[in-house]
C-alpha cells in the first residue's frame, strides 16, 4: 500500500514540475503583465508529531500532541513565479530539526503512561525540497489586483515535497547520541519479521497550509504560513510497531558490538520503573504515519516583472 502511496505522489510531483515549467515558458515568451518573479526567506519554529513524546491521553499525528519544548528552528530559500495576481507556483528548499522525548511527557493515568515507560527519544536533522502552489481568493474580489501597496491577501497552500532525515537516539548507558536505523531496532530486514522492511532517509510528503501575505511596498512584503506536512513513512522517529525478541539482533549477522547497541536501544524501558517491556508488547502506533509542521515567517522581495518591461507607460510605483 505504501509503495503505490508513494508511487503516486512521485507522479504527482513530476506532473506538478512539468505544468510549473510549461507556465514559466509559456509566460516568459508571451510576457505577461501580471506575471512576476520573487524570492526569499523563511524563519520559524518547527514541530514533530509522531509516536513519541505527546500529550495525556491517546497519541495523535494533530495539534494535541504537540509540545512546546522540544520545538526547533527552521530556516530556508524560496524563489517563486506570479503567473497570475490570484496564483502562483514557488520552489522551496528548507533546513531543520526534528525531535522528541517520552520523558517531556506529563503522565496523568491515562494512556500516555506507557509512553513514558517506553522511556524513548530521537532527533532527526531535517531537509526538503518542496513544490508548492499559492492561491490568493480574495483577489478575485479586488477591483485593481495588480495593485498591492500596502494589500493584505491571505492564501492557501498545497503541494508536493521529498524530504531527508536521519534519526538518533542517546544511549541509556553514557547519554551519547547513535544512529538507529543500521540496529534494525523494530527488526526490519530481519527474517523473522518479514512484514516489516528497512525504512529509507529519504522520503516524500504533501504539504498543506495557510497563511497571510502583507505588502510593504510593491516590491517587499512580509508573511506568516502555518505548513503541515503530511507523510508515508512512521519512522522519522524510528518507532512504528511491537517490540521484537532481542535474540534476534544476535541472530541476523550483526556484530555483538552493534547486536548489544541494538537491543540496547530497541528498548529502553523498565529504566524509569519497574515495568519493562517484552516480545510483542506494543512499541508505536504502526497505523499512523509520522508529521510535522513550521509556523513561517516568510520575506519575499518582487526581483522581476514583465509587466515593468512590457510596457514603458505604466504608472511609476508609489513611494
Amino acid at each position: 500500500m505504501k509503495q503505490h502511496l508513494h508511487a503516486a505522489v512521485q507522479k504527482c510531483l513530476a506532473l506538478t514540475l512539468i505544468i510549473l515549467t510549461a507556465h514559466l515558458t509559456s509566460f516568459s515568451q508571451y510576457g505577461d503583465k501580471s506575471t512576476y518573479w520573487e524570492a526569499g526567506i523563511t524563519l520559524g519554529p518547527s514541530n514533530f508529531l509522531g509516536d513519541i513524546g505527546g500529550n495525556p491521553g491517546r497519541g495523535t499525528t494533530f495539534l494535541k500532541d504537540n509540545t512546546f519544548n522540544t520545538t526547533t528552528l527552521s530556516f530556508g530559500l524560496w524563489g517563486a513565479y506570479a503567473v497570475k495576481p490570484y496564483l502562483s507556483f514557488r520552489l522551496a528548499l528548507n533546513f531543520g530539526k526534528l525531535q522528541a522525548d517520552d520523558a517531556d511527557i506529563k503522565g496523568k493515568g491515562g494512556l500516555e503512561e506507557a509512553r513514558k515507560i517506553r522511556n524513548s527519544n530521537f532527533r532527526s536533522k531535517l531537509t526538503e525540497f518542496l513544490v508548492l502552489a499559492e492561491v490568493y481568493p480574495t483577489v478575485l474580489l479586488e477591483n485593481d489586483p495588480e495593485d498591492t501597496w500596502l494589500k493584505l491577501r491571505p492564501y492557501g497552500i498545497v503541494g508536493v515535497g521529498v524530504f531527508k532525515f536521519k534519526p538518533q537516539g542517546t544511549r541509556p548507558d553514557n547519554g551519547q547520541w547513535v544512529d538507529l536505523q543500521p540496529l534494525h531496532t523494530e527488526g526490519q530486514g530481519f527474517s523473522q519479521y518479514p512484514d516489516r522492511k528497512p525504512y529509507k532517509l529519504t522520503q516524500l510528503n504533501i504539504p498543506m497550509g495557510v497563511g497571510v501575505k502583507y505588502f510593504l511596498t510593491e516590491t517587499f512584503h512580509v508573511a506568516l504560513e502555518v505548513i503541515h506536512r503530511k507523510t508515508f513513512t512512521d519512522y522519522i522517529d524510528d518507532v512504528s510497531t511491537t517490540y521484537i525478541d532481542e535474540n534476534a539482533f544476535y541472530n541476523n549477522n550483526m556484530p555483538p558490538a552493534q547486536a548489544a547497541l541494538a537491543s540496547m536501544m530497541a528498548n529502553k524501558s523498565g529504566l524509569n520503573t519497574s515495568t519493562r517491556f517484552g516480545t510483542g508488547d506494543k512499541r508505536g502506533t504502526a497505523t499512523n504515519n509520522d508529521a510535522y509542521y513550521t509556523v513561517n515567517l516568510k520575506l519575499g522581495w518582487r526581483i522581476t516583472s514583465n509587466d515593468r518591461w512590457g510596457n514603458s507607460t505604466r504608472c511609476p510605483i508609489r513611494f
